[in-house]
C-alpha cells in the first residue's frame, strides 16, 4: 500500500512571492510541490512556465510535479523536466497517442503520470498503468483555483483504486486527486482510494497556518485511506 501524500498546488500563492511560499510549505511538511501548469488552450488561464519553475528549484528538496493542462505535452515536456521536475503529468484527453507521450517522458528521465477530468470515464487509462507511477482523477473540472469539490467523482476515484490493485500495481502507483480538496472533503477521497491529495486554496487560507492545514488534511485522509 503507497503512503499517504499531501501535495500542495501553488496556484493560489501570489506568483510575486512563490519563493517565500516554497519554502513555507517546505516547512509545514508537505510531501512534494505541485505546479498547474495551463497553456491558455486546453483550459483559459496561462500560469507557469518551465523558467519560473528553474529558479525555485533550490529552495527546496521536496519533488516537484508539473501537471500539463497543455494541448502539446510531447512539445512542452523536455523543458519542465530540464526545470528540475521529476514527474510530469499529462491528460487523456489532450494525447492523440498516449503510449507514445508517456514513453517520452520517461526517456527524459521523469516519471510519467495521467490525468482523467470528470467527464471521462476511468477505463481510458486501464491499457497505460504499466508506463505511469501516478493517475490523477479531477475533482473540478481543470483550469481555476478555489473551485468547489465535485463529490460524485468519488465511485470513479473507486473503479481506478480498484483497476491499479486488479493489475498487480498497489505498490508502485499512486492515486491522485485534485480539486476542492480541504479537511471536509479529504475523507471521501482518501476512503474512496486516494492517496495523493492536492490541495491549494484549503492550506493557504487556514487562519491557524500551513503546519496546522497540512497536518489536519494529512490526519484525515491517514484515518479515512483504503488502498
Amino acid at each position: 500500500m503507497r503512503p499517504v501524500q499531501i501535495a500542495p498546488s501553488v496556484l493560489p500563492v501570489d506568483f510575486s512571492k512563490l519563493g517565500e511560499a516554497i519554502v513555507a510549505l517546505d516547512a509545514a511538511g508537505v510531501d512534494l510541490i505541485q505546479w498547474d501548469v495551463m497553456d491558455g488552450q486546453f483550459v483559459p488561464n496561462l500560469t507557469f512556465g518551465p523558467d519560473i519553475i528553474a529558479s525555485t528549484r533550490h529552495l527546496t528538496m521536496k519533488p516537484y510535479e508539473a501537471h500539463l493542462m497543455v494541448l502539446t505535452p510531447d512539445v512542452m515536456a523536455k523543458r519542465y523536466v530540464e526545470a528540475g521536475c521529476q514527474r510530469l503529468i499529462v491528460h487523456v484527453e489532450a494525447c492523440d497517442h498516449l503510449h507514445r507521450t508517456l514513453g517520452n517522458i520517461r526517456e527524459l528521465g521523469a516519471t510519467a503520470a495521467v490525468a482523467l477530468n470528470p467527464s471521462t470515464p476511468p477505463d481510458e487509462v486501464e491499457h497505460v498503468l504499466d508506463l505511469v507511477d501516478l493517475v490523477l482523477v479531477m475533482t473540478v473540472n481543470p483550469g481555476f483555483g478555489g473551485q468547489s469539490y465535485i463529490a460524485s467523482m468519488e465511485p470513479k476515484i473507486r473503479i481506478v483504486r480498484e483497476m491499479i490493485n486488479r493489475a498487480g500495481l498497489a505498490d508502485s502507483v499512486d492515486l491522485e486527486v485534485d480539486g476542492g480538496i480541504s479537511p471536509a472533503t479529504v475523507r471521501g477521497a482518501a476512503a474512496a482510494g486516494a492517496n495523493v491529495l492536492i490541495a491549494g486554496s484549503a492550506l493557504f487560507k487556514d487562519p491557524q497556518g500551513l503546519g496546522h492545514a497540512v497536518s489536519e488534511i494529512r490526519a484525515g485522509a491517514t484515518a479515512a485511506f483504503r488502498g
